[in-house]
């Protein structure tokens, strides 16, 4: 005899049964109903919209539309042109000339030439620009027409004519190489043997070129490194990994990547580290995201570095790509990451109509009291870091600002940006063919200067650009050593103006551990950043 709550449970089950199917059928027939308007919507826009448009065209922008419907602000349709751009400005590598380009006024313009490349041997310069490709004049193109244009298949030759300031038009036939936009530009040793590596991006050479710099410096005696990670946007996962594992033992855990309906992925160091134990020193900025908070929250976790700067921009959103038919693909948000203390690196943000990131409770994050609010977490020694999105630092260093003085200075001279980086440029140019690597900038240099820009429409009273003097030997110095012995010498005159770089070098000399750096750096912060007894 069945009994009573027998019965019930089969009279449940029952009438589960029905429910379940009717959820199926009512499922499918959304579909159906939404296959259908997709379909309807296609066949009167390609047969009645005023302008002819290919079925193939049609379904793009149909697929673009559904990407943006998302409201995921990484999500993206690759066609296969933009495909390429992007493995070209993620790899590291292409075949081209070597100059990134800009557009100004209407004009486009050399911003950079790399150092052996056909660009460089040709003696193009920063502030030339491109007036025709080819057969073709490229005034009014936009960056990414001019680009497609000048790169191809390594061997092949692209003519290129230019327009100089003060100078006729010319062309250069160049033969295209593979050039290799290097992620450490180069790698210096500063005051008291410490070494400063800046890191310009995770490309797929980031690693190894850290690597072969920080072997290179400790061999010439290097007792403390910086690693420089402002203004990095990040790049490829596994070069994060490759990264942390520079400097962390080997299985230790670099980043977990958690997605929707599938176990936790944790990534964990695999090698043995170049420099395990050498003092060091993180350096994070706002602009600082991504593979760079990978980084520099598994060595903040692990207690292996002391993190300085300002706060990271907190990018801790996975994407994954996925090729399509036709050469196209789709990049999507898959997953988050968290850091080994289960920190979520992701800041919350949403997309405004306009396409603009901006964030859902913004504050500063760089007070005690906000960072306090912030959830907490422990290092392996028992040291708070902070959640809550992006990596906060352990000791906070504000970017230099300018002198009101030097902002009244600067708004001036953005009235005529144009005209006033050239006047700089072809007068550093100049000076660069005959200044020592110890020059200063003089009065005679000031009084020069300010002529040219006046020759140029830059109109600026004097007494205005007396009281910016030193924002002006700033950016003579600046130029000027670029110019003529690049960017580790230019830094190394610079380091005085970086007030960041220079606490971590103070650092440095007090810590002869990265132990010792904590402790200072517990010493100096607010009690409820120092470990719990």
């Amino acid at each position: 005899m069945t009994s009573p709550r027998a019965k019930k449970i089969l009279l449940a089950a029952v009438l589960i049964a029905p429910i379940a199917v009717g959820g199926f059928v009512l499922q499918e027939r959304q579909a159906q109903s939404g296959v259908r308007l997709f379909q309807q919507v296609v066949a009167i826009v390609n047969d009645r919209f005023v302008d002819s448009l290919t079925v193939g065209a049609l379904y793009e922008k149909a697929a673009r539309g559904l990407v943006t419907e998302l409201k995921d602000p990484y999500a993206e349709l690759y066609t296969p042109k933009d495909l390429e751009m992007f493995n070209q400005s993620t790899g590291g590598f292409y075949g081209g000339v070597g100059m990134t380009i800009v557009s100004q006024e209407g004009l486009i313009t050399i911003e950079k030439v790399f150092p052996h490349t056909p660009a460089e041997r040709a003696g193009i310069r920063v502030g030339d620009k491109i007036i025709g490709v080819d057969t073709f004049a490229v005034r009014g193109w936009k960056i990414e027409q001019v680009s497609s244009k000048l790169k191809g298949k390594p061997g092949t030759q692209v003519t290129a004519k230019f327009l100089r300031p003060g100078a006729d038009q010319f062309a250069v036939t160049f033969t295209r190489e593979v050039v290799r936009i290097p992620a450490v530009p180069y790698a210096i040793m500063l005051d008291n043997k410490i070494a400063y590596i800046p890191v310009t991006g995770f490309s797929e050479t980031a690693s190894s070129e850290t690597r072969a710099a920080l072997v290179r410096l400790t061999a010439e005696g290097a007792k403390g490194v910086v690693l420089d990670l402002r203004g990095n946007p990040g790049g490829f996962l596994e070069q994060a990994d490759t990264m942390a594992n520079v400097f962390l033992g080997k299985g230790q855990e670099i980043v977990s990547v958690r997605q929707r309906g599938e176990p936790t992925i944790t990534h964990v160091t695999t090698q043995t580290p170049a420099a395990p134990t050498i003092p060091l020193v993180v350096l994070t900025d706002g602009r600082s995201a991504s593979a760079s908070e990978i980084v520099a929250g598994a060595l903040q976790d692990h207690d292996r570095a002391l993190i300085l700067g300002t706060t990271s921009f907190g990018k801790g959103l996975v994407q994954s790509m996925y090729r399509l038919d036709g050469g196209y693909a789709i990049k999507l948000t898959t997953a988050k990451w968290y850091t080994p203390a289960g920190r979520s690196i992701q800041r919350e943000r949403k997309l405004t109509d306009d396409g603009q990131l901006i964030e859902v409770h913004p504050d500063s994050l760089e007070s005690d009291s906000s960072r306090a609010a912030r959830p907490k977490f422990k290092s392996d020694g028992g040291r708070v870091v902070y959640g809550g999105g992006a990596i906060t630092p352990d000791i906070i260093v504000p970017a230099d600002t300018l002198t009101s003085v030097e902002q009244r200075f600067d708004r001036m001279l953005a009235t005529k940006s144009q005209e006033a980086y050239l006047a700089l440029y072809d007068y550093s140019f100049e000076l660069s063919k005959t200044v020592k690597p110890d020059f200063v900038v003089t009065q005679e240099m000031r009084d020069e200067f300010f002529q040219r820009l006046g020759k140029r429409g830059v109109t600026l009273e004097r007494k205005d650009y007396d009281a910016a003097q030193s924002y002006v030997n700033r950016m003579l110095d600046g130029r000027i050593s670029v110019l003529a012995f690049g960017d580790s010498t230019a830094k190394r005159r610079f380091v005085k103006d970086d007030s960041q770089l220079k606490k971590a070098l103070e650092l440095l000399r007090r810590g002869s551990t990265t132990k010792d750096l904590l402790a200072i750096a517990a010493s100096t912060s607010t009690p409820s950043n120092k470990p719990e007894k």
